[in-house]
């Protein structure tokens, strides 16, 4: 994009006192910003530049330009300039009362089954569906190359029962590679399972009994609540802030009170917020469920896919005496068709082998043999730091096209991995609404309300960006922007006030 602005912009700025010139100056461009004019990422114009452009004092300029920073319209980048900012305003911190235990509300429940059959059905275009879209996202080639050739040289595997725990060749890996996320484990450890939600299944019925209350983060992955349904448990939530995590405090006012008799929560990664917890938030988790002797289920679906330089360790690693259960698979990362996951159970893990040859006996050995050769030949490390990158990349455009297409107001979460967020429109807009308009045109989108079992967040969604931003993709935004500004009577384009 050319680095001057257009001629419109560039004369409504008017002579008169400093601090209304740089006001001005700010304004009209944090309207360029907001209309498309100027679109993310793009050069603004150096300093010396604007002044002489908008006949300036060069300090008139300095102002505007740490003024639009401030707003987090636009960012310095060193020896290189000012650019206008692709980050969303920031979901704020919000104080929320946790919820009296209940069974999941019967209308959430029948939006998830809506939401499931259009999310399946392959006439609409999705933006909810946290699955990649496209082959090119798994290494399909070599996994089917290690299993043809484990066919030729151990034809027996496909007549054989994996007995619980498992294929001993996948554990040992998957115990190798648990380090890499602060876990010791052994072999022994690990039960292998049919993906992860059979993992946090299994976790639930070694620990809770029909009529438990289970604390859950808030909002939590929209799956768990017919699970708790299916279980008879009643949901607690738990004030989730956006950026943090779960809020301890809350969660140890209710341990003190004994009101919990088990915990679900993504403390990495977690869906649909991405927040990864910090360091010393997850000490104090671990610590909290150990002292309270109550059973935290660790749900590290996303775990390996965090965007920063090094991982951050799971809380199962700070887990003294065996209260964290630790539960994920290789759905989202390699092979989703295979539907193998692991669970490591901590006290719980000879209960949870037991359980899982009751319910559903085993996993392939010829898949999980696929996968153990994959792990050990070093190629799911390449796999994954490509991974990263890209998905780090689909977010940042995600973000860029909700910048220009979605109603002034609207705030989204600063995801630390995954490939999910969450977007909050301004109040005047209902998602439920906007997912059955849209549904008509054969575009799916998850409503909030899905994500909490009291129904909460209506003019939230869960974003997904796992598929590449094609025009398919691209137009399908774009239309869920242009209905959202319709109901909420806002503008497109990013906020120009709220993140002063």
């Amino acid at each position: 994009m050319a680095e001057l602005l257009p001629e419109t912009l560039r004369d409504s700025v008017i002579e008169t006192t400093t601090e209304t010139r740089y006001n001005q100056l700010a304004d009209q461009l944090a309207e360029a910003i907001a209309r498309g004019t100027l679109l993310p990422g793009s050069r603004l114009p150096s300093v010396r530049r604007s002044a002489e452009i908008y006949q300036v004092s060069i300090n008139t300029v300095v102002a505007a330009y740490r003024r639009l920073e401030d707003r987090g319209l636009i960012e310095a980048r060193p020896q290189s300039g000012f650019y206008v900012s692709n980050a969303l305003p920031v979901l704020e911190s919000r104080v929320e009362e946790h919820s009296l235990a209940a069974s999941p509300a019967d209308e959430v429940l029948e939006l998830i089954d809506t939401v499931f059959a259009a999310q399946t059905n392959p006439a609409y275009t999705n933006i909810s569906l946290a699955c990649p879209q496209t082959t090119d996202f798994y290494p399909g080639g070599k996994l089917g190359r290690i299993m043809s050739s484990l066919l030729r040289r151990q034809p027996q595997l496909i007549s054989q029962y994996a007995l619980p725990p498992g294929n001993l060749h996948l554990r040992q890996q998957i115990a190798r590679r648990s380090m890499s996320l602060g876990m010791m484990l052994e072999p022994t450890d690990i039960t292998l399972t049919h993906g992860c939600m059979e993992a946090l299944q299994l976790a639930l019925r070694v620990t809770t009994q029909p009529g438990d209350s289970v604390g859950l983060e808030t909002p939590t992955y929209f799956f768990l609540l017919p699970l708790l349904a299916s279980l008879g448990l009643k949901a607690v939530e738990i004030p989730t802030d956006p950026q943090n995590g779960l809020s301890l405090d809350a969660l140890e006012l209710m341990l003190d009170e004994k009101r919990l008799n088990a915990v679900i929560a993504m403390p990495t990664a977690q869906n649909p917020m991405g927040f990864t917890m910090p360091l010393a938030a997850k000490k104090r988790l671990a610590r909290l469920m150990n002292d309270h002797r109550v059973p935290l289920i660790e749900d590290g679906l996303y775990a390996e896919i965090q965007f920063g330089p090094t991982l951050s360790p799971a809380v199962k690693s700070f887990d003294k005496n065996g209260w964290v259960i630790f539960c994920t698979s290789f759905t989202k990362t390699l092979a989703p068709d295979f539907r193998i996951g692991w669970v490591a159970g901590g006290r719980f893990s000879e209960q949870l082998r037991q359980l899982k040859a009751v319910s559903s006996m085993s996993e392939s050995a010829l898949l999980s043999e696929t996968l153990a050769v994959f792990l050990e030949s070093g190629g799911f490390d390449h796999h994954l730091r490509t991974l990263r990158r890209r998905y780090a990349a689909l977010v940042d455009e995600a973000k860029s096209l909700i910048m220009r297409y979605f109603p002034r107001g609207t705030r989204a979460t600063q995801p630390q991995g995954g490939f999910v967020f969450w977007v909050d429109f301004p109040a005047s807009v209902d998602t439920v609404k906007l997912f059955e308009l849209l549904l008509k045109e054969k575009i799916c989108m998850t409503p909030g309300t899905l994500y909490s079992p009291s129904g909460r967040y209506r003019n939230a969604l869960r974003l997904s960006c796992c598929y590449p931003f094609n025009a398919r993709y691209t137009d399908a935004l774009a239309r869920v922007g242009r209905q959202a500004c319709e109901m909420s009577g806002l503008p497109p384009g990013i906020v120009t006030q709220a993140a002063e």
